[in-house]
């Protein structure tokens, strides 16, 4: 079993840890699977939460690296970031999409959906299946419920990036990574 990523492996800059990721295990609680699209954010770029500032809402953006970052979107979806950069810098990863492998029956279940190919394309569907919450908001990757295992290094020749999904500001940074040809992704690259 590969090893678990630790704060320290979150320190680089958003993009880099974002490829980092893919081919990575993600699970919550025991459930999960590996991690297959990502998307980078800074706060240099006008897309991210932190381009503005500090706010009670994104303040565990802000660091230290290793931790979740969780907001809720269009009032309907939990996402699921990894803070990543040093502490005091905004950035981090959207987690997009995840390859379930691990309590397949509770994602079903959380999700209403039987084709695993859905279970996790798209980070709202992440959130549901893997029952991320406001409760996981701020804390570390590396503890309980959290379990972040490294990609395989053989992984590294299947990612592919290309624009970001879902926002007009800074829409054309190749900043989203994905596992070329996997059938779990959000959207095809």
């Amino acid at each position: 079993m590969s090893r678990q990523l630790k704060a320290n492996d979150f320190l680089g800059n958003a993009p880099d840890v974002a490829r980092s990721l893919i081919g990575a295990t993600l699970l919550v609680g025991g459930v999960g699977g590996l991690i297959v699209e990502a998307e980078a954010y800074d706060q240099t770029e006008p897309a991210s939460h932190t381009h503005r500032g500090r706010t009670p809402r994104n303040a565990a953006m802000f660091g230290p690296p290793g931790h979740a970052y969780v907001y809720f979107s269009y009032g309907m979806h939990w996402c699921l970031n990894f803070v990543c950069r040093e502490a005091g810098h905004g950035a981090g990863v959207l987690i997009r999409a995840v390859a379930p492998q691990h309590g397949l029956e509770v994602m079903r279940q959380r999700r209403g959906q039987q084709d695993e190919r859905l279970l996790c394309a798209g980070p709202g569907r992440v959130g549901q299946a893997l029952g991320i919450g406001p409760q996981h908001y701020g804390l570390p990757l590396d503890r309980a419920p959290f379990e972040v295992r490294a990609a395989d290094a053989d992984l590294a020749e299947q990612v592919v990036s290309g624009p970001r999904i879902g926002t007009r500001h800074a829409a054309d940074l190749p900043w989203r990574f994905g596992l070329r040809g996997s059938p779990c992704l959000s959207r095809r690259f």
